[in-house]
């Protein structure tokens, strides 16, 4: 059952989660609203439509039906056996967000803010996308819904995931290459920030990550909810019991958020969020930020950044597109100095031997993000007895990083690469 407050260890204090963010969009210290005038409004705005939708009966019905209906909502909670047996330590369960209409858990957002835009009149669509799952999410409910629709792609992005650039397009989208900086996401979200302060009057911006200026981290969360209340309800009918420990990957953190929210008040579930440790920990390496950052505010948002001492953004690498972003979701920030989340980090050589692990054992192919936090859990079940569990959260699968792996497991260095 539910408690109504979370007594962490950390800090023996009690608060309730359902009060987070505040008023003025903050997690303790971090988050916030850090924008130009011209985009008050529109914030303001959209808060007040999220604020009198989430009171709507008939706004929660059409969003349940569209992700049951549309998304491919309820998504299957799967008993990796082989897997598990080949570890030789704890029970592995999956989440399979991979299942979901356009391949993982970013079709929960983008139909939530997609039916937001309708609700507040708007008729054009933008949005930004790394590895170009949140873009053909967005790209499929805007034509779902008859939406103009643009997607901004950094162009090394678009080179690494070509396929779903090529899906973007055939779902009606205008697909923009951005060339500036380290053509990666926080380039398309500058671009894709640029644009909105243009066409703030008919045009709603898709923000795909529980980060940003309020109220996105919060209503992000709150789309992919779903997944964390899913699972909580599958464990108790399949094991008569909640999981020992529950991972996911984090790039802005919008599918581990969503997939531990129900579970912060459990407190005998260990939960780890797992970010990108890149080749090394040298600067401009990785995108572990709770490794190498400081806090600092970054497209509308105060939170950890890897930054250098004069305040400059650091590169970031990482093999996946959609971990290689330089901050972290405000909640993710508050959880981690409480206590409740902890957070690891796992290289490059590390997720790719987990994306060949789980494709040669069970047949599924998980994306290059996810396969950061199998590889942790991995690691996890190795320590663990028989009688434990680990859920980790397959939030999205991998056909959009075959031809990436492809040429990645030809790469000297990288172990056990030409190993079927």
């Amino acid at each position: 059952m539910i408690k109504d407050t979370l007594v962490t260890s950390a800090t023996n204090s009690s608060f309730d989660r359902f009060s987070l963010p505040d008023k003025s969009g903050r997690f303790g210290p971090y988050g916030g609203s850090f924008v130009p005038e011209t985009l008050s409004h529109p914030l303001r705005e959209l808060n007040d439509a999220y604020l009198q939708a989430k009171k709507d009966p008939e706004f929660q019905k059409e969003l349940d039906q569209m992700l049951r209906n549309f998304a491919g909502r309820p998504t299957e909670l799967y008993y990796a056996e082989r897997l598990s047996n080949r570890l030789g330590g704890a029970k592995i369960y999956l989440k399979r967000e991979d299942l979901l209409h356009t391949g993982a858990h970013k079709i929960n957002n983008a139909l939530g803010q997609a039916l937001l835009a309708k609700r507040m009149g708007k008729k054009r669509i933008i949005a930004e996308t790394g590895a170009g799952q949140h873009g053909i999410a967005t790209a499929s409910v805007c034509a779902r819904f008859g939406f103009d629709c643009v997607i901004y792609m950094g162009a090394e992005d678009m080179r690494r995931q070509a396929l779903n650039v090529f899906r973007m397009r055939l779902s009606g989208a205008e697909v923009r290459g951005v060339e500036a900086g380290s053509k990666t996401l926080k380039e398309a979200i500058n671009e894709a920030m640029r644009d909105w302060v243009t066409n703030v009057r008919n045009t709603h911006y898709i923000l795909g990550s529980a980060l940003g200026a309020h109220p996105y981290p919060g209503m992000v969360r709150d789309f992919h909810r779903v997944i964390g209340e899913e699972t909580k309800r599958q464990f108790v009918k399949m094991e008569g019991r909640l999981p020992d420990e529950m991972i996911a990957c984090v790039g802005g953190g919008s599918n581990a958020i969503g997939f531990f929210f129900d579970f912060l008040e459990e407190e005998d579930v260990r939960l780890i969020g797992v970010e990108a440790g890149g080749r090394s920990l040298d600067e401009g390496e990785h995108a572990a930020r709770f490794e190498g950052g400081k806090l600092g505010i970054l497209q509308g948002c105060k939170t950890w950044i890897l930054q250098n001492p004069d305040g400059q953004i650091n590169p970031t690498h990482s093999v996946s597109a959609g971990l290689d972003y330089a901050a972290i979701g405000p909640e993710h920030a508050f959880y981690k100095d409480r206590g409740r989340i902890e957070y690891a980090h796992i290289g490059d050589a590390e997720a790719l031997d987990a994306f060949r692990t789980l494709s040669s054992e069970e047949g599924i192919l998980p994306a290059l993000e996810t396969s950061h936090g199998l590889a942790h859990g991995f690691n996890r079940a190795k320590e663990l007895s028989k009688d434990q569990i680990i859920c980790i959260n397959l939030s999205g699968r991998g056909d959009k990083d075959a031809m990436e792996v492809a040429r990645l497991m030809e790469t000297p260095g990288i172990p056990n690469a030409k190993k079927p």
